[in-house]
């Protein structure tokens, strides 16, 4: 075996030396690599359940998909369309009709305009309660039922500080017309 010149140049500590910043080169080169391939793994397998996912729900998208599409229809031929913005005191003449039905006090009444969007338009109330426990959840079931497309954007429950048998509540509500132009 023929050793080259510069190898043969060194004294033993160097040879020695020389061997330890070799295979220290070598053991970090190597552990770069591993880290890298097994980085490259973790990922892929995340990437594997992530796409398993998407695939489960596609199937269950794929195996219900007569069942949303009589949703779909049904909310079309059921959906109110707005006809001014007017119909927001409608929504709140309706919210104190219901909360007059189950003695539930309305406190500070606001209506507005909601937001547009492809799919629906909204009119909004906002309103504060004071009530028992017991009435306030009659007046809340009955107030969204789901021929009403009533929504409740914004809830805020809370123990009356004055009287611990009392619920205060503030409710943003909404009702959801059906769009201006209808997607497609």
């Amino acid at each position: 075996m023929i050793m080259p010149d510069w190898y043969g140049r060194m004294n033993p500590r160097e040879r020695v030396l020389s061997w330890i910043v070799a295979g220290t080169i070598l053991v970090l080169l190597n552990l770069f690599i591993l880290s890298w391939l097994f980085g490259a793994l973790g990922r892929a397998r995340g990437e594997l359940v992530t796409r398993k996912a998407v695939l489960a729900e596609q199937a269950v998208y794929i195996k219900e998909r007569d069942l949303w599409m009589k949703r779909a229809q049904w909310i079309r031929e059921h959906q109110p369309t707005l006809k001014n913005p007017a119909e927001a005191s409608l929504l709140l003449d309706q919210l104190k009709q219901m909360a007059g039905k189950y003695n539930v006090l309305i406190e500070n009444p606001a209506i507005g305009a909601g937001e547009t969007t492809p799919y629906h338009q909204t009119v909004f109330a906002s309103i504060e309660t004071k009530s028992q426990w017991p009435p306030l959840v009659h007046f809340l079931y009955d107030l969204q039922r789901p021929d009403a497309f009533v929504v409740f954007e914004n809830v805020n429950l809370a123990i009356d500080s004055s009287d611990p048998t009392m619920m205060r509540g503030k409710f943003k509500v909404a009702r959801w017309f059906a769009p201006g132009q209808q997607p497609k």
